[in-house]
């Protein structure tokens, strides 16, 4: 393995503060948004949907520059990372390894992320690059940024549908990691199984298999 590949939500980032944020925001319990995005997610669909049934119609766009404008966007720090983050990519980078973060996410998200400054080699988000998980064009992407061939990248995510089976589709080495609602719904999924390369617990088992 030359070059580590991360997703950034609930595989980096915690995401209770992204939608605990979202449901101050529609005035609604975050325990019922956060049912709601389980539920969504069990149904195989994006988790946005679960604004939608909040409030029908929503404008998601609208909303997130209006929560800007208030002054109740999006905001990341140290807290909202996973305790085996930060030591993790350091020890890889130890080991020669290079370590991108790249995954679906906002420009701002981006500039919050290069803001906490990670011991990564870049990090890069959907809407910098202009396409998103789980096409094929965000996968290229991907590559170019390993500046490795796809066998000798490995792409590390919790969710099937955006992380594994694209990244495999690609030519990637891919790690699914069971933590978040998507990690553990389907970390026993015998297709996720058959499809990932290694199935893990904890990003800390990255660093044997970095010496593979």
């Amino acid at each position: 393995m030359k070059t580590f590949v991360f997703d950034i939500g609930e595989t980096l980032v915690r995401d209770d503060r992204y939608w605990g944020s979202w449901a101050d925001w529609l005035g609604m319990p975050r325990h019922t948004l956060s049912a709601l995005v389980g539920a969504v997610t069990a149904q195989g669909l994006d988790n946005s949907e679960a604004l939608r049934l909040v409030r029908p119609g929503i404008d998601i766009p609208a909303e997130y520059a209006a929560r800007e404008a208030a002054g109740r966007g999006e905001y990341l720090d140290e807290s909202d990372l996973y305790g085996d983050v930060r030591p993790t990519l350091a020890k890889l980078r130890q080991l020669g390894m290079r370590v991108v973060i790249a995954g679906n996410q906002t420009v701002r998200a981006g500039e919050l992320l290069r803001a906490l400054d990670l011991p990564a080699d870049l990090v890069a988000t959907s809407e910098e690059w202009g396409c998103a998980k789980p096409s094929a064009e965000f996968f290229e992407r991907v590559i170019e940024a390993s500046g490795a061939p796809a066998r000798e990248t490995v792409y590390v995510g919790d969710h099937p549908a955006n992380d594994t089976f694209p990244g495999a589709r690609a030519g990637l080495r891919t790690v699914h990691i069971r933590r978040g609602p998507w990690g553990h719904l389907w970390g026993a999924d015998d297709q996720v199984n058959a499809t990932a390369d290694w199935v893990i617990q904890s990003l800390t088992e990255l660093t044997v298999i970095a010496g593979k």
